[in-house]
C-alpha cells in the first residue's frame, strides 16, 4: 500500500431516514365547506318553510326567467334600488303591483295584537283573581278569630261554618234543635242569631266583593200545603230578615246583590230531609268570575217570540198580577218544625 494512500481520509456519511411530516390542513377546508353547505342547505329548508304557497310560486317563477322584467318591460317586481328588475310574482304579496314593507308589517300587527290583548287580558284576570283569594282567605281568618275572641259568638261556634267554594266565601249559621236561629215558623230572630249576623256584617266591609244571602229550611210542610205560604216563603222571609240585621251591623246595603229562598231544595243532610241542620242561613262573599256572571244574566236581554208579542199588544191595558203571599190565618198554626 503506497504513503498516499495510507494518508487518504476516508469521510463516511450516513443519511437519517426522512422523517414523515404532518398531513396538511387540507381537510379542514373541507370540512369548512362542508358546514357552509349544510347550513346553506337548512337555512334554505327553513326559509321553504315559512312562506305561503303564492310566494313559493313567485320564487319558482322569478328563477324560470330572472330578466323577464328587463327584456320584455313591466312592473311585476317591487320597488327597490336595483337597476336590473327581477321577473316572476311579487313574493311579498299574491297582488300584482307594488307592496310595501309598512303595509305587510302593519298587516302583521293587526294579526297579532288580537293574540297579544288576550295574553295580557288572561294575565290580569289571573293577578285579579290571585289577589281576590287572598283578600277571602284572610276575611276567613277574621271571622274565625273574631268568633274564637267573643265570648258570646264563641259558644256558637259549631253551628257556624266558613268554607271556600267555587263561588266564593261560604258562611253557614246552622240551626240546631237545642239553639233555634228563629222563632218557631216565623221569621224573627233569635238574639244570639241577631249577635252572629251582626258581628259579620261589620267585618263584610273591608272586602268589595257584592254577597248573596240564601235561606234554607227542612221538609217539614205546612198545613195548608205549597198553595198558601209555605218553606218557599219562610225561606226567603228568614234571608230577608239576616239581611237586615247584616246591615244593622254596618254592612254597606248595596252589598246585597241577592236574597234567595231556597226552602228544602238544598239540604245539607240529604239522606234526613227533616234534620234541625237542613234550616241554615246561607252568606256567601262571590267572587269576581261568580259576580260577573251573575250581573251578565242581568243585562242580558232577551228576545220574545212574535206569538208572545202579538199576545202583549191584545192586552194594552191590562198589568201583569203580581203573585199574593197569604200569611197563615191567625189562630191556625202550621204543622212545621222551626
Amino acid at each position: 500500500m503506497s504513503t498516499n494512500e495510507k494518508e487518504r481520509a476516508i469521510v463516511v456519511r450516513r443519511v437519517a431516514p426522512a422523517r414523515k411530516g404532518h398531513h396538511g390542513g387540507a381537510w379542514k377546508l373541507a370540512y369548512a365547506d362542508f358546514m357552509t353547505a349544510m347550513m346553506a342547505f337548512f337555512l334554505l329548508m327553513w326559509l321553504l318553510s315559512s312562506v305561503s304557497p303564492p310566494q313559493l310560486h313567485g320564487i319558482a317563477k322569478y328563477f324560470q326567467q330572472p330578466l323577464r322584467i328587463t327584456l320584455w318591460g313591466g312592473q311585476r317586481s317591487a320597488e327597490d334600488s336595483s337597476i336590473v328588475r327581477g321577473g316572476g310574482r311579487d313574493v311579498s304579496t299574491t297582488q300584482q303591483g307594488v307592496t310595501h314593507r309598512a303595509d305587510t308589517a302593519e298587516a302583521r300587527n293587526s294579526e297579532i295584537a288580537p293574540v297579544r290583548n288576550q295574553i295580557m287580558r288572561q294575565q290580569v284576570h289571573a293577578e285579579q283573581d290571585a289577589q281576590e283569594q287572598a283578600r277571602l282567605h284572610e276575611l276567613q281568618i277574621r271571622l274565625m278569630d273574631a268568633i274564637e275572641a267573643n265570648p258570646v259568638l264563641r259558644q256558637f261556634k259549631q253551628q257556624i261554618r266558613i268554607e271556600s267554594t267555587l263561588t266564593g266565601l261560604r258562611i253557614e249559621i246552622v240551626d240546631s234543635q237545642k239553639r233555634p236561629m228563629f222563632a218557631t215558623a216565623s221569621d224573627q230572630v233569635e238574639p244570639y242569631m241577631r249577635d252572629i249576623l251582626r258581628a259579620i256584617g261589620q267585618m263584610l266591609n273591608d272586602v268589595p266583593n257584592h254577597i248573596v244571602v240564601q235561606g234554607h229550611t227542612d221538609a217539614v210542610p205546612y198545613a195548608g200545603g205549597e198553595k198558601g205560604y209555605s218553606n218557599w216563603e219562610l225561606s226567603s222571609d228568614r234571608a230577608n230578615a239576616s239581611r237586615r240585621e247584616l246591615i244593622a251591623g254596618g254592612m254597606d246595603e248595596s252589598k246585597v246583590l241577592r236574597v234567595i229562598g231556597l226552602a228544602s231544595s238544598e239540604n245539607l243532610d240529604k239522606a234526613n230531609p227533616l234534620a234541625p241542620e237542613n234550616r241554615r242561613i246561607s252568606i256567601i262573599v262571590l267572587n269576581h268570575r261568580s259576580e260577573a256572571a251573575l250581573m251578565h244574566d242581568d243585562t242580558t236581554a232577551t228576545t220574545i217570540s212574535d206569538d208572545a208579542a202579538g199576545a202583549q199588544s191584545l192586552l194594552p191595558g191590562v198589568a201583569p198580577a203580581s203573585p199574593a203571599v197569604a200569611p197563615p190565618a191567625e189562630g191556625a198554626a202550621p204543622a212545621a218544625a222551626p
